[in-house]
């Protein structure tokens, strides 16, 4: 059987969207992350359907009409969540000879660090409610979709110190890991970064805050040109082996750098990981985080021509780090084919 984990920015039904609620971490911030919550959605609609889940969707339709959004492309689902990244518990959807399969892969609040015993059955609950025209294929290995990224060509693009981070697979070895992407996700050539990683990321370096493929064999990666900056020496050494991958076809990728905003604290002091390499590809479209700040044009500029034929729509995401992660940790897309 032929298996292929298909490229972010190819045909897509559309996105699920968790809503914060009082019983999450957004619980102090609401009034500030939901705006946020409702640009999103309302972008993203523009192009395709939004599946917003919240435990409680009274009076959402109301606001999500006031704010633009195109209501004949939400899908509200009442479920019981821990909180909002969809990213990472959401399905991980491939194509199994060309029929598209959500897998279900397990859950641990990245390593342990936080409850997810209800965001653990979101992608089931989702299932229960006949959203997905397959059934979902539950698969016994904890793996974030923001812990990945694919060109839908087979190559995968990682990091050692997220998959083979002992909270995770502690049973697994590299090799088990790999024949693990190979076997459920269509992997073939398996591009591991050693390193990379940001202050204030809870997820011990997702992929989807560092480097991400677009298209004719292309890498947006971070970089870091302030040699003051903590992170210029690691960074650094991730473009060094950046540049050293290649793709099936034995060529080097494209590498284009992606700047690093100033830095964003909380009111700890504490550095918080803003980037913009948490773009999400949509049709049509790219929605790409933005901080208010002297970078956030150029960030736009390169993401662009990457993906020159689609429009680039920036959303301020200043308040979403202040919680660990931004743009592409919430969302989760669904390949055509997926929605029943």
């Amino acid at each position: 059987m032929n298996i292929r984990l298909p490229a972010e920015w190819e045909p897509q039904d559309g996105i699920i969207l968790p809503w914060p609620h009082p019983a999450t971490d957004w619980n102090e911030s609401l009034h500030q992350a939901e705006p946020v919550f409702l640009e999103i959605a309302c972008k993203a609609s523009l192009f395709e359907r939004v599946i917003v889940i919240s435990p409680d969707a009274t009076g959402l339709p109301g606001k999500l009409a006031d704010a633009g959004t195109r209501m004949d492309n939400i899908v509200l689902i009442e479920i019981d969540t821990n909180d909002t990244w969809a990213r990472d518990f959401g399905p991980i959807t491939v194509y199994k000879s060309g029929t598209p399969c959500p897998l279900n892969f397990r859950f641990n609040g990245w390593g342990g660090k936080f409850d997810s015993s209800l965001d653990n059955q979101v992608t089931n609950e989702l299932d229960k409610k006949r959203l997905f025209s397959q059934s979902v294929l539950t698969v016994d290995m904890v793996l974030e979709g923001g812990s990945i990224d694919s060109d839908g060509r087979g190559n995968l693009l990682t990091t050692m110190r997220c998959l083979l981070n002992r909270n995770r697979n502690p049973e697994m070895s590299q090799e088990d890991i790999e024949q693990a992407l190979k076997r459920e996700l269509g992997a073939e050539n398996i591009l591991w970064l050693n390193s990379g990683a940001l202050q204030g990321d809870d997820t011990d370096s997702h992929i989807d805050i560092l480097a991400r493929f677009a298209p004719d064999d292309t890498i947006l990666y971070v970089r870091c040109d302030d040699e003051s900056d903590p992170h210029h020496d690691d960074l650094t050494r991730m473009h060094t082996e950046l540049a050293q991958f290649r793709t099936g076809d034995s060529k080097p990728f494209n590498l284009k750098p992606l700047p690093m905003p100033t830095a964003k604290h909380d009111n700890a002091g504490n550095r918080l990981a803003a980037t913009y390499a948490n773009f999400l590809v949509i049709n049509d479209a790219v929605l790409v985080p933005t901080y208010n700040d002297p970078q956030d044009d150029k960030a736009c500029q390169q993401i662009s021509a990457a993906f020159p034929e689609r429009e680039i729509i920036g959303i301020d995401c200043t308040h979403l780090i202040r919680q660990g992660g931004s743009l592409h940790c919430l969302t989760m897309q669904l390949p055509e084919g997926v929605l029943r």
